[in-house]
């Protein structure tokens, strides 16, 4: 389910792995890149968030 909010909302799934802070600092990040370069930048914000998301499974299992 968060591997699907990933490619939506990168930040909002980030946050949902129990890593606020950096959930914050990319939505900081995220929005401006998608305004400016016209969603460019999107795909890099979604592998970071898909890698997060692995390694917070990892870690619990």
């Amino acid at each position: 389910m968060l591997y699907i909010l990933a490619l939506l909302l990168p930040p909002v799934a980030i946050m949902l792995t129990g890593r606020v802070i950096l959930g914050l600092v990319v939505l900081v990040i995220w929005f401006p890149a998608i305004l400016i370069s016209g969603g460019l930048g999107h795909p890099i914000f979604i592998l970071l968030a898909w890698l997060i998301i692995h390694q917070s499974a990892v870690k619990r299992g």
